[in-house]
């Protein structure tokens, strides 16, 4: 019942938290937005598309052009979790990608947080 909830947000007021996490940490919206396209293989235009929809949180998890081969590399906790520990696939997505917003906002440098 709790991951329908999450899955039904609109994107357009999940996005917007994860870009403002970063930014109290010193951030930038063009990290997230680049952390965001390695991840799922979405254009910086198609992201600001996405927040001018009514796109589920799960529609953009889905719908995804290309989910990041590098993504199993993401490992840890968020949310009192171990991400490579959960097995439903769109909610195991949407904790990777809280994970690498995470590590942004901790400070780790963007060649790490893009397993690279």
């Amino acid at each position: 019942m709790a991951n329908e909830k999450i899955y039904e947000m609109k994107f357009s007021k999940v996005f917007p938290l994860l870009i403002a996490k970063a930014e109290r940490k010193g951030k930038s919206k063009e990290e997230v937005y680049e952390i965001t396209s390695w991840l799922t293989g979405y254009t910086d235009i198609q992201l600001d598309q996405l927040l001018d929809s009514q796109a589920t949180y799960q529609e953009f998890i889905t719908q995804a052009p290309e989910w990041n081969a590098n993504s199993e590399l993401i490992k840890g906790v968020i949310c009192g979790i171990r991400v490579e520990n959960i097995e439903e696939p769109i909610m195991k997505k949407i904790r990777q990608l809280d994970k690498l917003i995470d590590e942004l906002a901790k400070g780790k440098k963007m060649e790490k947080i893009l397993r690279k």
